[in-house]
């Protein structure tokens, strides 16, 4: 069973109290308080291997961690010693790798709107793929590549025209998306940088067709689109094409009712639609990130306030939510939990988990059976590696919770909470009105 199939982190003990890494998460709560994100480092290598060894067989391909999933220095620091490059998309993210001490040819700059300072830096750090996402794009970096005497290496991102079964506001692959060029264009963008665009030098495409996938098909279906097209634009205009970026995608389980692919069926589908048609792909990137960090972490939070109302349902307040993990809100995720500090309970209840935020719709779980929760018990929350710190916001003006690296029973901050002062630093009273 792959990493990606597994609710929980695979060193989780279940004894008095929960354990990850080897590490008391009791002892972790009264050592760096709640929330508290936690990320289990043998599992985020585990994930790491497993890809390497599913595609072992197709020496030349290059994976990408997706840093949108969780960019912090250290995760950055374990999967550039894991082998991997890194997928961004904003100044922010490839910043991080950079000052990361990661060696830039491996970054790739990826986005729909990328600025003029962005570009810039991007050249100035030497980073070795951009992903071209449309017109302005391509004549922008052209235009700044010129200015500065240099050429960029770049991929065309095109959308394949293939939906897959998850959440709408997730799918990118469709024809109706923000995202890359439609198949249509492809002509138009190739005349303009053979012709015109000559800061540009044209190494393959990309596609990226969505994010939480169960659906392996889709991934045979994205791969035997590239190549057709690869194949099309190669003899068509003389050129030589030779590399492939399909994306990332592959789901997690967060719920028994998830079931996700493993990484093992992943790769099939694409060597099997590689070996289906005769083209020579020498070199193809793969950008996982919610599959390879998500099941490593969790969030800690204590248990408040409760209420029952009229019909009997039980509200547990705890003291996060939406700021610190706003999927529920925005896509109707859904969660796995446990009570770290009562595993042996035998009295349960169905309750509905609610966050501190003022908001009706700041709901953790609904209706999970869980021991009786009193105020501060200590509750887990799985899977939460990805997109939780990602999207974390200051909403209502509460700080970001620390995040901690946990590995044989040794725990490390590795993003400090944030403090009151924190939150007004960049804060500013005009002198005129300082009376």
């Amino acid at each position: 069973m792959s990493i990606n199939q597994q609710i929980k982190p695979v060193t989780t003990e279940e004894n008095e109290n929960l354990r990850i890494g080897g590490c008391d998460l009791t002892e972790l709560a009264k050592r760096y308080g709640t929330p508290l994100y936690v990320i289990d480092e043998a599992t985020l290598r585990g994930i790491c291997r497993e890809y390497k060894q599913a595609f072992q067989d197709y020496k030349n391909i290059k994976m990408m961690y997706a840093c949108k999933a969780l960019c912090t220095s250290a995760i950055i620091k374990i999967l550039d010693e894991e082998g991997f490059g890194f997928d961004t998309v904003s100044a922010g993210e490839f910043y991080t790798v950079y000052k990361s001490g990661v060696d830039m040819s491996k970054v790739l700059f990826n986005g729909s709107n990328k600025s003029a300072g962005e570009i810039e830096l991007a050249l100035e750090y030497n980073i070795g793929r951009f992903s071209v996402d449309n017109f302005y794009e391509a004549e922008l970096l052209n235009r700044i590549a010129a200015q500065k005497g240099l050429t960029a290496d770049i991929l065309l991102r095109i959308t394949p025209g293939i939906e897959c079964h998850t959440h709408n506001y997730i799918q990118t692959g469709q024809t109706d998306s923000k995202f890359g060029f439609d198949l249509s264009t492809i002509d138009e963008i190739i005349n303009l940088i053979k012709n015109r665009y000559t800061n540009l030098n044209l190494k393959g495409l990309h596609a990226h067709i969505g994010s939480q996938i169960f659906e392996p098909k889709c991934y045979y279906d994205e791969v035997q689109i590239l190549i057709k097209e690869i194949s099309r634009i190669n003899e068509h205009y003389g050129l030589s094409l030779k590399e492939m970026n399909i994306g990332g995608g592959l789901g997690v389980k967060y719920t028994e009712a998830d079931t996700p692919p493993s990484v093992e069926t992943l790769a099939k589908a694409v060597t099997d639609a590689m070996q289906e048609i005769s083209l020579d792909i020498p070199t193809i990137y793969i950008e996982p990130g919610r599959s390879i960090i998500s099941t490593a972490g969790i969030t800690l939070y204590t248990a408040g306030s409760s209420k029952v109302i009229p019909n009997g349902k039980k509200y547990v307040a705890l003291d996060g939510g939406m700021a610190d993990n706003p999927r529920p809100a925005m896509y109707q995720a859904e969660y796995t939990a446990q009570v770290a500090n009562k595993l042996k309970s035998k009295e349960f209840e169905i309750v509905t988990l609610a966050g501190r935020y003022c908001e009706s719709g700041d709901i953790l779980i609904n209706d999970i059976k869980l021991p009786k929760i009193e105020a501060g018990d200590l509750i887990c929350v799985y899977n939460t590696g990805a997109y939780n710190y990602s999207m974390a916001s200051n909403y209502n003006r509460v700080e970001k919770p620390a995040m901690v690296l946990v590995n044989n029973s040794q725990s490390d901050i590795i993003v400090y909470r944030e403090t009151l002062d924190n939150l007004i630093m960049y804060d500013v009273i005009p002198d005129r009105l300082k009376k």
